[in-house]
């Protein structure tokens, strides 16, 4: 059993475009598949397969995603 509480942040506009579609692909919530991605990640893994993430490479060029890992901390917005 866990406890989910509900709450907000704040996330980069086309990253959520592409997670929401990933979600909806895998017939997951949002919330599922980012406690699912959190949960690989801390544990030093990848959540993904090959298939998903060729799903995931198809989702980010429909929907502009040029981010990368490497933009994580240097990601600064518009005033």
């Amino acid at each position: 059993m866990v406890e989910r509480v509900q709450t907000g942040v704040r996330i980069e506009k086309r990253l959520l475009k592409v997670l929401k579609a990933l979600a909806e692909l895998k017939d997951l919530s949002l919330g599922d598949l980012l406690e699912g991605i959190v949960l690989h990640a801390l544990d030093g893994r990848t959540p993904f397969d090959e298939a998903t993430l060729e799903q995931v490479r198809a989702l980010r060029t429909v929907y502009g995603l040029d981010l990368t890992a490497e933009d994580s901390h240097h990601l600064t917005e518009q005033p």
